[in-house]
């Protein structure tokens, strides 16, 4: 028996958005089963091309979906509506996201599903229960899955490993989609998922959803509890969500901060106040690692100002001034926890160059070394706070260059594939520079704990179905992921 009538049809299912498809969910108009098999179904067709999963839980999926159809049809026969969503739009008794599709990034615990962080040095076994973050979100009704494709520990700009293939750009399948949240950017811009959960601990929402044409929203430190790890000295690492709009985005936000007093998704379409926006092409990376911004990251930016100061915002230069030491500090911290990986010795030899370099330097770094990085980090927030304090937000390009190749970022590309994983080149601090010039302006948010987003303003051909997407990131004060969402919004995103 269904779990109700329906009357849409399910072959354009993955055009909604992620409001319409929730809402259709809520008023019975689809069914959670009918949903879930949509889009396992455009997984099946498109992910060999496009790698963004690594693992598929169709059967798993399909009797959650099976068990949230039961509680929709009990809860109406309850009712005694046809519907159980009331006159005031909200649900009753059913979860927010009730039977929504989303998947999990591998480094997320999904239980009974294996976690693989991306390595082939890690014994893959499934795992014994939920993490924070897929608490939060089967909590709040969604349906997952599987796990999507990351870089190994998820700690590059683009998800590339040695245990699957890697995550492609939809909008142009030789380039990356991105890191360390690729495939799930992947999944949601070729409409494999409505929206999905990221984590961002130094650009990793960000960077695909700029890479992939989404808007990626990165939350301030505590905002979403969930997101945060243990492994994590300098409290870096925040979940947020990557989609296809702002209301969508927004959508997810409700999910992943549920204590929150009032509705991101009920005040997002509301006109922000004109603000003072900062406009700094500066970067803690430029001393260290010299890059020039290719001229699609200038027209990007030229492209936001124009939207912006359409929109009555008023953009003016602002000159940063960043410590030389940032770069050594950062690299420290961000690169502390794979030093203490539980990996055997004999299975090191299977870590990507890159993990593998950068897990010998932790190791042999001191407590104290950790310690005075750990300090110097957080006067560069406060010194970083202040300084953006002169204006109600701050604007720079999202990405330096356009989406790179797959294989770019280690030296392992030639043509358009990349080498096999087992013969990637060693240069592991040429990746690491590649990166840093790639994303020049993510990590320092993250250092800060401040919000920020990322905004599709510009295509380089002029149209998604001609060229590759190019962003903006605007970061904000502690607190303002709602005007950041107002603002993406504003700019008709």
């Amino acid at each position: 028996m269904p779990a109700a009538q329906t009357t849409r049809s399910t072959a354009d299912i993955h055009e909604l958005t992620a409001v319409q498809l929730r809402d259709a969910l809520l008023t019975g108009e689809l069914s959670a089963r009918e949903a879930t098999a949509h889009f396992l179904a455009r997984i099946a067709a498109q992910n060999p091309l496009l790698g963004a999963f690594v693992t598929v839980t169709a059967d798993q999926a399909m009797a959650d979906a099976a068990a949230a159809d039961a509680r929709y049809v009990q809860l109406r026969k309850d009712s005694g509506n046809d519907s159980v969503r009331d006159s005031g739009g909200s649900a009753n008794g059913l979860p927010l996201l009730h039977g929504m599709p989303v998947a999990f990034k591998d480094l997320t615990d999904v239980a009974g599903v294996v976690t693989t962080h991306g390595s082939a040095a890690l014994d893959h076994k499934p795992a014994p229960a939920d993490g924070a973050l897929a608490a939060v979100l089967k909590a709040a009704g969604v349906v997952s899955l599987g796990k999507t494709q990351v870089p190994e520990f998820g700690l590059t700009a683009y998800s590339e490993n040695r245990i699957a293939p890697p995550s492609r750009n939809p909008h142009a399948p030789s380039r990356s989609s991105g890191g360390s949240s690729g495939g799930s950017a992947a999944a949601v811009a070729a409409g494999l998922l409505p929206f999905a959960p990221g984590t961002d601990g130094g650009g990793s929402v960000r960077i695909p959803a700029a890479a992939c044409g989404l808007v990626g929203l990165k939350p301030g430190r505590g905002v979403v509890p969930s997101g945060e790890s243990s492994g994590d000295p300098a409290r870096l690492v925040v979940a947020g969500p990557l989609a296809r709009s702002a209301a969508d985005a927004a959508l997810l936000m409700d999910a992943l901060a549920p204590s929150r007093d009032s509705s991101y998704l009920d005040a997002v379409a509301h006109e922000p106040r004109p603000m003072r926006i900062g406009l700094t092409l500066d970067s803690p990376w430029s001393r260290t690692f010299p890059f020039t911004p290719e001229p699609e990251a200038m027209a990007a930016l030229q492209a936001g100002t124009e939207m912006l100061e359409h929109a009555g915002h008023a953009v003016s230069e602002a000159a940063i001034r960043y410590d030389n030491r940032y770069p050594d500090a950062f690299t420290t911290a961000w690169t502390a926890a794979v030093g203490t990986a539980r990996i055997s010795p004999h299975r090191e030899a299977l870590l990507a160059p890159l993990t593998r370099t950068f897990r010998r330097r932790a190791q042999q770094r001191s407590v104290a070394k950790l310690n005075e990085s750990l300090a110097f980090l957080r006067q560069f927030e406060r010194d970083t706070i202040t300084q953006y304090g002169s204006w109600d937000l701050m604007l720079t390009p999202a990405l330096a260059q356009t989406p790179r190749p797959v294989g770019w970022f280690t030296g392992a590309a030639h043509g358009d594939e990349p080498w096999p994983a087992a013969e990637w080149p060693g240069d592991a601090d040429g990746d690491y520079r590649r990166q840093c010039e790639f994303a020049p302006w993510s990590s320092m948010v993250n250092v800060c704990g401040l919000p920020a987003i990322t905004i599709p303003v510009y295509w380089t051909g002029g149209q998604p179905a001609h060229g590759l997407p190019m962003g903006i990131q605007l970061v904000g004060p502690a607190g303002s992921e709602l005007l950041l969402l107002q603002v993406a919004a504003q700019l008709g995103f």
